[in-house]
This record gives C-alpha cells, structure tokens and sequence, in this order.
C-alpha cells in the first residue's frame, strides 16, 4: 500500500484529488483539466487509490472515480496531530517569554 503523504506530495496528484473531492468523474473529465496524458492521470490515480484517498467504480467502459472520505480524514487526523503539537509548542514559548519579560520588570 502507497502511502499517502507521499501520494499526496505530488503536485499532479493533488491537482487530481482537488478535481475528484468535487465530484465523482472519469480519467477522461480529470485528462481535460489538466495539462498531462490520460496514461499520466491514469498512473496518478493508481498510486492515490493505493493510498486510500480514491475510490474507482466502473461504469460500463468508463471507471468513475471519487474521494474516500475516510482516506482523506486519516490524512487530516495525522496532521491535526502536527498541528495540535505546534500549537502546544507556541504556547509553551509564549507563557515561557511572558514570564522571563514579567521577572525583569
């Protein structure tokens, strides 16, 4: 299994997660927005279902493809995570520089 920063570290493929977390559509629909091949696109969406961040459902020839919400949450709870951390770290400092400018007033 890919994983998914680094699927998501990739330009071209948020480009494409950008264009199916809007809707479902085909490799064709995401092919006209951006300026790469349908081989291209079709390689990107390999390794972003890999990662979990999209679903293919086949539509008679066509294969649709959609965002996996849970996909896209484990990717936004790991960096809740950073986030939760460099707030608690901003914090800290902020107490620590309130405190050494409150002792030397």
């Amino acid at each position: 299994m890919t994983d998914a920063w680094y699927a998501v570290s990739d330009s071209t493929r948020r480009q494409i997660l950008a264009r199916v977390a809007a809707g479902p559509c085909s490799v064709g629909e995401i092919t006209d927005a951006l300026p790469v091949s349908m081989a291209a696109v079709s390689q990107h969406l390999k390794i972003l279902r890999e990662a979990g961040l999209v679903s293919m459902t086949p539509a008679g020839r066509r294969r649709i493809y959609q965002a996996r919400l849970e996909g896209l949450a484990e990717l936004r709870a790991e960096l809740d995570t950073y986030w939760t951390e460099a707030l608690h770290s901003f914090k800290q400092v902020a107490e620590d520089s309130y405190r050494a400018a409150k002792e030397q007033a």
